[in-house]
């Protein structure tokens, strides 16, 4: 998750993930376990996908924690490094 926590370009959020990992611009997505399991479903689906890598966290606290944000988290992405930065809100 320290790669997480550092990246210039990442999405947080279940939205903002989704389009990353549809577009090809994310690395790998990191997914919190106490989701909804409709969220889950819609996130595994569409990384199995497209090849990308998920990796689990404990928590929407946890995750949002490490994004830097207030609230949780339910996805987050580590985008590929041609992509510009940004860290949107939580929108699950």
């Amino acid at each position: 998750m320290e790669e997480l926590k550092n990246a210039s370009a990442k999405t947080v959020g279940m939205k903002q993930t989704l389009r990353a990992v549809s577009a090809g611009k994310a690395k790998k997505v990191y997914l919190a376990t106490d989701v909804d399991e409709y969220i889950s479903n819609k996130v595994k689906s569409e990384c199995e996908k497209h090849n990308i890598p998920i990796f689990y966290v404990d928590s929407m606290k946890e995750l949002g924690q490490v994004c830097g944000i207030d609230v949780g988290a339910a996805t987050a992405a580590v985008l590929s490094d041609d992509v510009e930065g940004r860290c949107g809100n939580a929108d699950n």
